[in-house]
């Protein structure tokens, strides 16, 4: 079978919280993050994490951040862990004219794909009616995007590519050789991993066919529409890859997807100019840069740790998110019901312990700070909570960490409350998040 990735708390140091003197700042409301702000200045990339994806918390201070990068600091995007052709329409409609509130319900109903309360949720749905209306006095340049940096939708994505190559024999006929070959996995890619396991079938050729003759075609064109061929192609391409390294690899597989969205971002920022500036959401285990965990020895890389190699830390500024413990939404079986969760306290010794032992109240912190505290330069358990979560295991769900340098500041909450989702019919597809859950 297919196997699910999960990260191990083997090798996490239990630090005696008694003897921690962590210093932090006060996290009750949004002029809090006055000293957030300052320390980012100005960076070119901010990466915003989640402990889980169904945390009110964390999506509701995510949002004030952007606002605040936006309007304070001239970030020109947002840039989620989601699929492509979804959110460029979530882009399109922000950068349109003024919509209602229920309009904009009923484009993140699009977001149909399990799990469907990602990016199908109220939290959300304020953002993205905030970024309309912003942009209402916006001349077009100068409009803030909102775009998806994930593999997943390799379909949509060739649906989404046909129009533009209308009129084009080779790039049409190489365009159905692709579909035909897709064809017989009913738009089901879990389907096509298991194929590939079994040496039945195998598109990797038609796809890299067809990325090579779009990027040829558009290789001399720089708007808009040449942007989305390349881009939908090499969602496609690399979809291709995920999804046959998902058959044998978990750490193949990853590399591949966080090596697409780090792609991704550094396509946005150069079509946008060089000023451009770039925010992310995506769950902690992508944003904290992986050199700092076990995901390291497993051979992994992430996008925290990518967009920081390439653009240099100088320009790229990590925010970690936690809580001790409250309510999550999330299924216990992949593709299952919605539902609301516990989060049980945080285990004994984790990184999310050790703040509750420091204060049961939200705090945030800066890793320039924290490093002055010698014990958290060592390992420590770090909770991670996936869409597929059973509370009563949750002893497995930390992955060691040295905080200070996974992260530039971290925003913990005490007590947390479950995101709410908009009610959505999901699609029989595979999730989002398959298959780490993150």
């Amino acid at each position: 079978m297919i196997m699910l990735l999960v990260f191990g708390c083997k090798g996490a140091a239990s630090v005696d919280q008694p003897a921690m003197n962590l210093p932090f700042h006060p996290l009750q409301s949004e002029r809090d993050l006055d000293a957030l702000i300052d320390q980012i200045g100005e960076k070119k990339i901010v990466l915003l994490g989640e402990a889980s994806h169904g945390t009110m918390e964390y999506y509701r201070w995510r949002a004030e951040i952007s606002k605040r990068l936006i309007q304070e600091k001239g970030f020109d995007m947002i840039a989620v862990e989601g699929e492509w052709a979804d959110s460029y329409r979530v882009n399109q409609f922000v950068k349109g004219s003024l919509r209602d509130s229920l309009s904009t319900l009923t484009l993140l109903k699009q977001y149909d794909r399990w799990p469907t309360w990602m990016w199908g949720n109220y939290e959300v749905a304020g953002l993205v009616s905030w970024l309309n209306q912003y942009n209402q006095n916006k001349a077009e340049p100068a409009k803030v995007g909102f775009y998806g940096l994930d593999v997943y939708c390799l379909w949509e994505s060739m649906q989404e590519l046909m129009p533009y190559i209308q009129g084009n024999d080779s790039l049409m006929q190489m365009a159905e050789e692709v579909r035909k070959c897709f064809q017989p996995f009913s738009s089901d890619p879990i389907q096509y991993a298991y194929a590939v396991r079994n040496a039945s079938q195998d598109c990797k050729a038609q796809t890299q066919r067809l990325y090579n003759a779009v990027m040829n075609y558009t290789a001399s064109s720089s708007g808009e529409s040449a942007f989305l061929m390349q881009q939908n192609a090499m969602v496609a391409l690399n979809g291709e890859k995920y999804y046959h390294a998902a058959a044998t690899s978990n750490a193949t597989s990853w590399n591949i997807r966080d090596r697409h969205m780090a792609t991704t971002v550094k396509r946005l920022l150069d079509h946008h100019g060089s000023a451009s500036k770039m925010v992310i959401w995506a769950h902690n285990t992508h944003v904290g840069d992986a050199r700092y965990t076990d995901m390291a020895a497993a051979g992994m890389v992430n996008l925290g740790q990518l967009v920081r190699q390439f653009y240099g830390p100088e320009q790229v500024y990590i925010v970690g998110f936690g809580s001790y413990s409250g309510k999550v939404t999330a299924a216990d079986a992949w593709g299952g019901t919605i539902r609301t969760m516990r989060v049980p306290k945080a285990k004994k010794g984790s990184w999310e312990d050790i703040l509750h032992g420091s204060g049961p109240y939200n705090k945030l912190l800066f890793s320039n700070e924290l490093r002055q505290t010698p014990p958290l330069l060592t390992s420590i358990g770090h909770r991670a909570i996936g869409v597929q979560y059973n509370p009563a295991a949750e002893s497995g769900n930390y992955v060691p960490t040295i905080i200070p340098n996974r992260y530039d500041a971290f925003l913990y909450f005490d007590t947390t409350t479950a995101l709410t989702p908009i009610p959505i019919t999901g699609k029989k597809e595979p999730p989002d998040t398959y298959p780490s859950g993150y």
